[in-house]
């Protein structure tokens, strides 16, 4: 049987966005992450992904930024949550990928690779190109204030459910 999924963004949605991490030391979660995604993941498989461009432009290494992520992961664990995987794109806007966000490629590998219900499943990011990448991908998307959300509402190109954080968001799905 197929399993929903719900796909975070991470900087904005589940941690502080503080810039381009470069290491564990900078990263601080959102209050009621952790209650929130160890509800969601009941009945949904979590993944995480995430544009980090600042390995195009010479910012940060591809090194830092999984030391960021296993320890985002690690911690998330630690609360007796599992991530089924991590997608990052490494590339900027000027590199035209297949992978960055709002470009589905990610949700769709995710798909095939854990047999999942796309219909029933969910992005929630703080970027417009977060929901973007959801609609492109047939899935449901949560628009979220936190991050740079409140700052981009104004960029979004159709109607999406807007949420004040993570708890907000978790709740509105399992209401649902």
């Amino acid at each position: 049987m197929k399993q929903s999924a719900i796909f975070l963004d991470r900087d904005g949605t589940i941690i502080y966005d503080f810039g381009y991490l470069k290491s564990p030391n900078e990263v601080k979660f959102f209050p009621g992450t952790f209650s929130s995604l160890q509800k969601l993941q009941n009945s949904f498989k979590l993944f995480i992904i995430t544009n980090q461009s600042g390995i195009s432009k010479g910012i940060t290494t591809p090194d830092e930024v999984m030391q960021v992520n296993d320890y985002i992961v690690n911690e998330l664990k630690s609360q007796g949550i599992v991530v089924s995987d991590v997608f990052c794109c490494p590339h900027s806007n000027e590199d035209n990928c297949i992978c960055k966000k709002p470009n589905p490629y990610f949700i769709l590998q995710a798909a095939k690779l854990y047999n999942l219900n796309l219909e029933n499943s969910y992005i929630i990011g703080d970027h417009p190109s977060d929901v973007e990448c959801g609609q492109n991908a047939g899935i449901n998307s949560i628009y979220l204030l936190t991050g740079h959300g409140e700052k981009h509402k104004d960029e979004l190109k159709n109607e999406f459910r807007i949420c004040e954080n993570i708890v907000e968001a978790s709740e509105c799905i399992l209401n649902n």
